[in-house]
């Protein structure tokens, strides 16, 4: 199983924001917006920040993949 952020990519889309203003808007740093970008983990704290500046849940930034496909 891995992770996918692809939830979180539409979403900016959807609000005209930029990946820039986004981390500035969390607080959160370059490296975890690149391991965001790769769809590697990162910690829940990094989450919990950006649905907080987003204000929406954790649901509507990520998902499970099942890699069995």
């Amino acid at each position: 199983m891995s992770i996918s952020y692809k939830k979180l990519w539409k979403l900016l889309i959807d609000r005209d924001m930029k990946k820039k203003d986004l981390r500035e808007a969390a607080g959160i740093s370059t490296a975890s917006m690149a391991k965001l970008g790769k769809n590697e983990n990162v910690t829940t704290d990094v989450l919990v920040k950006i649905c907080k500046a987003l204000k929406c849940d954790i649901s509507d930034i990520m998902e499970i993949i099942d890699d069995k496909n």
